[in-house]
């Protein structure tokens, strides 16, 4: 009997395979991706809402008037800490234009926010610029409701503030609903605060 000639091995029995690396294009693609994701991440970081006050917005603005708006159920805590926010600007930089409120002193060589007086509400139907015009009209329909349903207030005149939760003092006179958390001059010193809980923070892991 003749024994059978042993065919030759083939390449891919001969010994452990080696990996090929990967292609240029591809790596560059899976760079692309990941610098994206990061770019999107670290933008969303950045832009991240502030939740350390209550989201608000601009109602209406008369001069150095302004109307802000708060959601409904916004508890006095958080309407403090808006208000001390306010209070913040006005002592470190008195550019209240990163709250979102145009100048109202525009002009003025003594600053562009050298009056302003912020007036806090939970519900838009009082930030309406027509309800204001009438509030400062001396409107009798109009006062009595608006002052009653006022969250809060901010009141910087030159370099004397004053703030609190409820309604603002008028002619000295302070509602039982008012509560002052501050009054003085923007000079003074803030006191030291306990930094509010800021939320969760957005993280894609």
């Amino acid at each position: 009997m003749h024994e059978q000639a042993s065919s030759p091995m083939s390449p891919s029995s001969s010994g452990p395979k080696t990996k090929k690396p990967l292609d240029i294009v591809v790596k560059f693609a899976l760079s692309v991706f990941v610098g994206s994701f990061a770019l999107i991440w670290g933008g969303m970081y950045l832009s991240r809402p502030d939740r350390s006050i209550p989201p608000y917005t601009v109602g209406a603005q008369s001069s150095q008037i302004v109307t802000t708006d708060v959601p409904r159920g916004t508890t006095d805590e958080e309407i403090e800490s808006l208000v001390k926010r306010f209070r913040k600007v006005g002592h470190q930089t008195h550019d209240f234009a990163r709250m979102k409120i145009h100048p109202t002193t525009p002009g003025d060589t003594g600053g562009w926010y050298r009056q302003i007086t912020i007036y806090v509400f939970d519900d838009h139907g009082w930030t309406d610029p027509e309800v204001l015009v009438k509030y400062l009209a001396g409107d009798a329909t109009v006062i009595n409701d608006y002052e009653r349903h006022m969250r809060g207030y901010y009141r910087l005149q030159d370099q004397e503030e004053e703030g609190g939760v409820g309604p603002i003092p008028k002619n000295g006179h302070i509602s039982s609903g008012t509560r002052i958390l501050f009054k003085g001059r923007v000079t003074d010193s803030l006191p030291v605060e306990a930094e509010p809980a800021q939320g969760k923070p957005i993280s894609p892991f």
